[in-house]
């Protein structure tokens, strides 16, 4: 069996060889290196690559059956049009000339923001997607722009900004230096420690670093498989996270226990934090969280006085309606005791592609307010739950034609079912996947693209979120399907069609039709203008690594050490400074504080919480039934104690429902939740179509999202409160 870095031509003698590709996984921030091997055009394997130098040692189950969904047997393997109620196929010169005759009169008629986009998950695991995306959307001039990341992310863009001037930079962990972990709504041993930041193997090496001497503190509602290996889980009531953290940051600094030069030198705003926890009481904020205030003070006092520790905030935060207090003030523990840009905290990875420069050159800044709830857009985008108003309130600008780029929203976001009626009303539907999901019934034409084993990657905007320097480029496996593309060929096609400027610069076009006329005179593809040449350039740009250096490690390349002392002039605030206490943030604390304490409204007694499995991607998975044992898929979590008072057994089918939805669930027992709360697993319930209509649709589980109306909203970061909605539950 033969090893090489990619797929090489062969010949017909050699068309059945084995041979094996060095790449990496694409479903997570892990990033798993990968061996697959191939035979024919067909993946046979997919193990780990242990011979790669960083990121192998968190390979799944997910990386494992990846080529189940290259061989899904509803996989769309041509251009769809819909045709009545069923779909024909159609070839890419008829598909791009009717999408963009469509888009270009719906702006004639309605101005660019008429034409919308949504990206999910997949999409920003595909460096080449995303960039391509945007240089579409910026030839149309759109501001109708929406992400998964309005579901769960965008407290953390938000703090960013607001704290270092950047919406783009995210601090990495460093663990192997760390003597305290304060693990705030993460579950780093299923998720890898991956969000936002790629931190191979994380767990395992905090889990050395404690059988060293280091503590693990978790804060989380739920029992989840980090908190039972922690030194503490503080069972924190769901959403009061901020109450803990700022009762935190009121003992630290009531007690002088921050650290002096940085709180002079590199914090601005102490002395505001000063006056906010002054204001604060520490034992209505105890009240709030639900920890005893001498708990809160002992954390406090061991965090601040660790030889080194790092405060990490996870999605588990967001999820609220005080996600962005919450996310702020886990950094500003971090600031202000002297974990910034330190060993075993917090530091900042510049990659071997500055993004942050990158984009303070080139990015053109979206600026908008939405035009029916007047909300400004948050990391370039719209919340996904202003879309369904915007596609039916009518008026000048409204969303008539849509591009669901490797998206589910009806099934990632809040009330689905909303979303659902407003898709049906669209004048176009424009979906790019591997299969139809749930929120693609109503596309007029469904396009079918590459799976990560088919394309080339580079993840070099990304290259920051690293722990450690590492480059590795993704190698496609096999070909894909003859009939699919990848969707950055299919967004210039489409600018080209529309007769709209690339990237929003008039003779880009131009360019690519030459390069594209040049390279088929020539016989030579890789002369048409394509990703390879973004990134050729972008490592260019970066002035650190040789572009024949990168491509001669195929199992990827630890090309540095770790560097501390980077952050201060990567910050992006105009006095160098990292803003502790922004002034909407200290106002919506105050808000907080003021505010009642929580309580279940009359006749929904039930907190409807989360949990995450090691081999769920939100949507994405779990319609490959080999990934999920039946019994795993999801189910309605409730505590002994509840369940007895309810009647309920295991296994029993049981209603939940909110003043929007009702799911009917399985039971499970455990002493997971706290009490007073039900875990339902986010993303299930989504159908998969036949789009040939020769067989009914494929679900497993329920969407729990149905549950959340939308209306409940973090105010700062737009981002629903898909943990903090009320339910009840009784046997069916």
């Amino acid at each position: 069996m033969t090893t090489v870095d990619r797929p090489a031509d062969v010949g017909e003698e050699g068309l059945d060889a084995k041979r094996t590709v060095h790449t990496f996984c694409r479903y997570c921030m892990a990033a798993c290196g990968v061996d697959v091997t191939v035979a024919g055009n067909r993946v046979l394997k997919i193990s780990a690559d242990r011979a790669n130098p960083h990121t192998w040692k968190d390979f799944c189950a997910k990386g494992r059956t990846a080529h189940e969904l290259v061989e899904h047997p509803r996989r769309i393997l041509n251009p769809m049009k819909r045709v009545g109620d069923s779909y024909a196929e159609a070839s890419w010169d008829e598909a791009i000339r009717d999408i963009a005759r469509r888009m270009n009169q719906l702006i004639a008629e309605d101005g660019p923001d008429t034409v919308a986009c949504y990206w999910g998950n997949p999409g920003g695991f595909s460096a080449s997607n995303v960039v391509f995306l945007n240089g579409w959307l910026d030839a149309v001039g759109t501001r109708s722009r929406y992400f998964v990341g309005s579901v769960d992310q965008n407290a953390m863009h938000v703090v960013a900004a607001a704290m270092y001037g950047s919406q783009l930079m995210a601090p990495v962990s460093d663990i192997d230096n760390c003597d305290y972990f304060l693990l705030v709504g993460c579950n780093p041993a299923v998720s890898a420690w991956g969000w936002v930041e790629t931190v191979p193997g994380g767990w395992r090496r905090c889990l050395e670093r404690q059988r060293g001497g280091a503590r693990i503190v978790v804060v989380d509602p739920t029992r989840t498989e980090t908190a039972e290996k922690a030194d503490v889980h503080l069972r924190v009531r769901p959403g009061q996270d901020w109450a803990l953290l700022l009762g935190m940051v009121k003992v630290i600094l009531d007690e002088r226990l921050q650290h002096e030069e940085d709180c002079a030198e590199l914090a601005l705003g102490v002395d505001d934090l000063r006056f906010l926890v002054r204001d604060a009481d520490l034992d209505d904020l105890a009240a709030r969280c639900e920890i005893p205030r001498a708990e809160i003070e002992r954390i406090a006092r061991e965090f601040a006085t660790a030889r080194t520790a790092m405060a990490v905030t996870r999605t588990g935060v967001a999820l609220h309606e005080a996600g962005t207090i919450g996310e702020w003030l886990g950094h500003v523990l971090n600031v202000i005791t002297g974990r910034m840009d330190r060993p075993g905290g917090r530091r900042y990875e510049q990659g071997y592609v500055d993004s942050l420069k990158l984009f303070d050159i080139w990015a053109k800044p979206t600026l908008h307010r939405s035009r029916v709830s007047g909300r400004e857009m948050v990391a370039g985008h719209h919340g996904l739950d202003e879309l369904p108003d915007e596609i039916t309130t009518p008026g000048k600008g409204r969303v008539r034609a849509l591009v669901i780029d490797a998206g589910n929203p009806v099934v990632s976001g809040a009330n689905g079912d909303k979303l659902d009626a407003a898709l049906a009303q669209l004048d176009l539907l424009v979906v790019l996947d591997l299969v139809q999901r749930e929120s693609h019934r109503h596309a007029h034409w469904l396009l079918p693209v590459a799976h990560w084993l088919e394309r080339d990657d580079l993840h070099s905007l990304t290259s920051g979120l690293q722990d450690r320097p590492f480059v590795q480029y993704g190698h496609k496996a096999v070909d894909p399907p003859p009939g699919a593309r990848e969707e950055w060929e299919i967004f210039t096609d489409l600018a080209l069609a529309m007769r709209r400027p690339f990237f929003g610069y008039r003779g880009v076009n131009t360019l690519v039709r030459t390069s594209r006329c040049l390279a088929r005179r020539t016989d030579r593809p890789g002369l048409a203008f394509s990703p390879h040449w973004v990134n050729r350039l972008l490592v260019m740009f970066g002035r650190k690594l040789r572009w024949r250096d990168i491509m001669a490690k195929p199992h990827g390349w630890v090309y540095g050490e770790r560097e501390f002392g980077n952050l201060r002039k990567a910050l992006r605030t105009p006095d160098k400074r990292i803003h502790v206490a922004p002034r909407e943030f200290l106002a919506r604390t105050r808000e907080l504080m003021a505010g009642q304490h929580p309580a279940a409204p009359e006749g929904f007694p039930f907190l409807l919480g989360n949990r995450r499995h090691r081999h769920s991607m939100n949507s994405y998975l779990n319609d490959l039934p080999s990934l999920h044992r039946s019994e795993r898929r999801n189910v309605a979590v409730l505590t002994p104690e509840d369940a007895a008072e309810l009647g309920i057994a295991e296994g029993d089918l049981v209603r939940v429902w909110s003043p929007v939805a009702e799911i009917r669930l399985p039971a499970a027992i455990s002493n997971e939740p706290r009490r007073g709360s039900v875990l339902v697993d986010h993303g299930w319930g989504s159908r998969v179509f036949d789009p040939r209509g020769e067989a009914e649709p494929l679900v497993y589980g329920e969407n729990r999202n149905r549950l959340v109306d939308g209306a409940d909203l973090d105010p700062l970061s737009q981002t629903p409160a898909l943990s903090s909605t009320y339910v009840a539950v009784a046997k069916a």
